[in-house]
Parts: C-alpha cells; structure tokens; sequence
C-alpha cells in the first residue's frame, strides 16, 4: 500500500522575465492556494522554485483515481493554465509517482506563504 498518488507539473523558468519569480509568488499566495484547500481528493499540494530554473506544482491526492481525474481535466488546458500565463510557456514535465511514505515532523504541516513572501 502506498502513502499516496503523487503529480508534478514543472515549468522551466530559463528565459523568463525577471519579475516572473514574483508575479508567481503574489499568484500562488493570492489566488492559487485557496483554490487547492478545497480540491476533492487532494491531500497537499505545494509549490516549489528555483529562480532562473524552474517552478513547479507538487501534488499528493489520496486515490489514483482522483490523481488521474485531476491530470485528465489539467492537461488539455496546461499551455493556458495561470501558470503557463503568467511563465509564458507551457509545461516541460507532467509526471505521475508514487509516495512511498510521509513523515510529519514535530513542527508540523505549515500551511500559506514561503520565506519569500511578506
């Protein structure tokens, strides 16, 4: 039995404006977070970067089923997707995996903005 039913959806930033890393941030914190608090089946989501490389989207849901409904709605609409938009390209990796296991540290889930974002 596995912990969950894992997605990446990865941009490459290498050649994207320099004001990019920003506009996803203020995106992220302002629009797309709560729209993921509410998505059926998802167990987390974050969203991780590397200036100048890549950003990307890290789901975990709690079926396959619910994994792969999300990935079949996604896909179709990724090259226009917020983050196709706001990146100016479409996705370079939409990749399923599997979560072997999670461990929950004494601090915990932390939910909301990175070090980034005031």
């Amino acid at each position: 039995m596995n912990a969950g039913y894992g997605l990446t959806v990865r941009w490459s930033l290498e050649g994207a404006a320099d004001d990019t890393p920003d506009r996803l941030r203020e995106y992220v914190v302002g629009t797309s977070i709560a729209r993921f608090m509410f998505l059926d089946g998802l167990a987390f989501k974050t969203w991780r970067m590397r200036e100048g490389e890549w950003f990307e989207g890290t789901y975990v849901f709690d079926s396959e089923e619910e994994r792969r409904s999300f990935r079949a709605d996604f896909e179709p609409g990724a090259d226009t997707s917020p983050g196709s938009k706001i990146i100016g390209s479409s996705p370079t990796l939409i990749e399923d995996w599997e979560v072997v296991a999670i461990a929950e540290g004494p601090a915990g889930f932390r939910r909301g903005a990175g070090p980034s974002v005031s």
